[in-house]
């Protein structure tokens, strides 16, 4: 199979503008998460995806590859589905532009579920233990079924305990997906959904088209830059 790492990278990010360029160690958030992808080995091929003359520049003046997005996009995923709708592949992992401390075994992991052909897209989670991050809306959630098939994604606390008496786990969901590239291409044309909407997670497009993302559970991926206190944590594991 042919398997393409696309990073999608937008520079007004609401949250925390221009955080793709914000400089971490010896180098911008973008280029730690290009060069670890890079790194793993896994691909064929790696392409930031953005909307940036500068990220443009940042990626493509170090020896990078990057391509510049047509239209304006709602997720990073209608994003590298116009870059990918004309490529020749087969797998295309979306990893996050804010997720500089990418690692080669979960990416690896996440591959191998595609043996199973019933599988159209995949994505990663790590067990969350502290009880402000459980609570903190910027922690997206999932909640799993037994075959480790996502049944749903929130910013709110899932599951609710309201039985304190059972010991439950809590998932956060790291934004580093894999498809196959006619699932990716079907998502982009399907209208955004309501939960969609109302949460901002995109993947919840998919379970509202009834098409579920089978989950891989990781250990620690580091810090996913979405806030200024998040850019200080990660210096500190530079």
């Amino acid at each position: 199979m042919k398997i393409v790492a696309m990073i999608p990278a937008r520079y007004a990010a609401t949250r925390f503008p221009a955080k793709l360029m914000q400089q971490l160690g010896n180098k911008s958030v973008i280029r730690h998460t290009y060069d670890n992808t890079m790194a793993t080995g896994l691909f064929n091929d790696v392409v930031v995806v953005t909307d940036s003359d500068i990220i443009f520049k940042e990626i493509t003046s170090h020896g990078g590859k990057a391509v510049m997005s047509q239209k304006n996009h709602e997720s990073g995923s209608d994003r590298i589905a116009e870059a990918a709708a004309d490529m020749d592949v087969d797998i295309i992992v979306n990893v996050q532009g804010d997720e500089p401390f990418v690692q080669k075994d979960p990416l690896e992991k996440l591959l191998a579920v595609f043996a199973d052909e019933k599988v159209k897209v995949a994505s990663l989670m790590q067990e969350l233990k502290d009880a402000a991050s459980i609570e903190d809306p910027n922690y997206v959630k999932v909640a799993v079924d037994r075959n480790m098939n996502s049944l749903f994604f929130s910013r709110s606390v899932i599951p609710y305990a309201r039985d304190k008496s059972i010991t439950i786990a809590y998932y956060e969901h790291i934004g580093v997906y894999a498809f196959r590239k006619q699932a990716l291409i079907h998502f982009t044309n399907w209208p955004m959904t309501p939960l969609e909407a109302a949460e901002k997670i995109e993947c919840l497009r998919y379970l509202e088209y009834g098409v579920p993302l089978k989950m891989v559970l990781t250990q620690y991926m580091g810090v996913e830059i979405d806030t200024p206190e998040d850019l200080i944590k990660a210096a500190k594991l530079l």
